[in-house]
């Protein structure tokens, strides 16, 4: 069963800091990123910050310099650190995992994403 559990969200004032958490079970074949994405009410979904297997971060342009992703392998878990919060940061945020397995069914490697339930942030002015 794939599970993407969650934690860290919660009401910050704005300047403030939170670090979120996503610890992910059940996955089977190749990890090729962990990440987080959110979407604010009336939005569509949108990507935060992303970080791969071996390291490598991607980071929205709106977050840069106050986000910081990082990966822990041994435990599957994924953290984003958020610093000097805004109040446009408020938003539910979702962790994804995206891997890679071969499929009998299409005899390919085929890509799948998967998701967390997603955690609510809120940043008041």
């Amino acid at each position: 069963q794939v599970q993407l559990v969650e934690s860290g969200g919660g009401l910050v004032q704005a300047g403030g800091s939170l670090t979120l958490s996503c610890t992910r079970s059940g996955i089977s074949g190749s990890i090729n990123t962990m990440g987080w994405y959110r979407q604010a009410p009336g939005k569509q979904r949108e990507l935060v910050a992303t970080i791969t297997s071996s390291g490598s971060t991607n980071y929205a342009d709106s977050v840069k310099g106050r986000f910081t992703i990082s990966g822990d392998n041994a435990k599957n878990t994924v953290y984003l650190q958020m610093n000097s919060l805004k109040s446009e940061d408020t938003a539910v945020y979702y962790c994804n995992t995206r891997a890679t397995a071969w499929s009998s069914y299409w005899d390919r490697t085929v890509s799948s994403d998967y998701w967390g339930q997603g955690t609510q942030v809120t940043v008041s002015s």
